[in-house]
């Protein structure tokens, strides 16, 4: 029975493989590797790793007597194969690297596989070819948005320490509204899932009203305290605080981490608080809403229940809601935070300085 190859990590060849696995300067098979080295050194099997990363058995085993037997250099690049060469895309690859990470149609915003094909005189299979070598999808885009918020810093060291060091004998909850959220009925019935074939549902639908929910989940248990209105006004809000008010117990202080809506600073809403001193309000930097874990549950609605339900009237809708929150009381998680506040400003420091260095035009 054949043993794998035993696998040891430096402490720097540890950080060089992590940094590969992540896949950002690195071709996609270099960091496929380092993800395999850095499973092994785990004490991960060769199935369990191939199983996980969705490659074979025996690639793994490859790569693990390649990196026994060479190190670092032996996982960077590939062994020259047998066959005839490869001149020609080694002769167009620099080019159409090029092309694609530095320049851009005349009548598009990007390259597909044939437009660049025809301006460089090659197949769209060798561009595809040297894409998918590469890693580059310039189809794709990720949104993102970097806060300018002056005070980021001071804002953020205080909401995720509520997350790590919570006060004794006080409830930290992430609070927020989900506005506009549709009663959509569709046009046409949809075709249920069976063997070979997805469910189905209608691109176009019936709107029946909308709803606005409030909701506050408590972080050491994942408990979730909401309720619908028909508006979000600062009324609305303050109804809102009353309803935690009500629904947590009263020898306890309570950390509510907002965003910046003006809702949640009228004057009204204010003067309410200053009449219920165990109220504490912590706000998240402006365009920071992954710092506020109540949108993961928001996210997990939405996509669980909302998006393709069906829905005739608001209080069908409403009723679903409520039914949903409802389901996750009975089983609460805690909700778990990791990140530390200076893991989070280095990240956002090296994308401010992406930002600062991004070709312009």
């Amino acid at each position: 029975m054949r043993v794998a190859q035993e696998i040891n990590l430096t402490r720097q060849e540890r950080a060089t493989l992590t940094q590969w696995s992540r896949g950002r300067m690195v071709s996609v098979r270099q960091a496929e590797r380092a993800r395999m080295l850095l499973r092994a050194a785990e004490g991960e099997s060769n199935q369990d790793i191939a199983a996980t990363l969705r490659v074979k058995p025996h690639t793994v085993g490859r790569w693990r007597r390649r990196f026994a037997e060479l190190g670092l250099a032996g996982i960077a690049r590939d062994r020259p194969r047998g066959g005839r060469p490869r001149a020609r895309r080694e002769a167009v690859e620099t080019e159409i690297l090029r092309k694609t990470t530095q320049e851009t149609p005349a009548n598009a915003t990007h390259w597909s596989t044939r437009t660049l094909a025809r301006a460089l005189g090659v197949s769209p299979s060798m561009v595809h070819r040297v894409w998918k070598a590469n890693g580059l999808q310039p189809h794709r885009v990720r949104s993102f948005k970097v806060s300018q918020d002056p005070h980021f810093e001071e804002k953020l060291i205080d909401v995720v320490g509520l997350y790590l060091h919570p006060p004794e004998r006080a409830l930290v909850l992430s609070a927020d509204e989900k506005t506009q959220v549709q009663a959509l009925d569709r046009t046409q019935p949809g075709l249920p899932m069976v063997p070979g074939r997805c469910g189905t549902l209608t691109h176009d639908y019936q709107r029946h009203g909308t709803t606005t929910l409030f909701a506050a989940i408590e972080m050491a248990q994942g408990h979730v305290i909401a309720s619908c209105r028909p508006r979000h006004r600062h009324q609305e809000w303050i109804q809102f605080l009353q309803q935690i008010d009500a629904e947590t117990p009263k020898d306890l202080d309570l950390h509510l981490i907002l965003d910046n809506y003006a809702t949640h600073k009228h004057p009204n809403v204010k003067a309410w608080l200053g009449r219920h001193p165990r109220f504490h309000l912590h706000f998240i930097p402006t365009s920071s809403s992954w710092l506020n874990v109540i949108e993961r549950f928001f996210r997990d609605l939405d996509g669980r229940r909302l998006r393709r339900g069906v829905f005739r009237s608001v209080p069908e809708l409403i009723d679903a809601i409520l039914r949903y929150v409802e389901a996750h009381n009975e089983h609460p998680k805690p909700m778990v935070w990791k990140k530390t506040a200076d893991a989070i400003i280095e990240k956002v420091g090296r994308a401010r300085l992406a930002l600062v260095n991004a070709p312009t035009g």
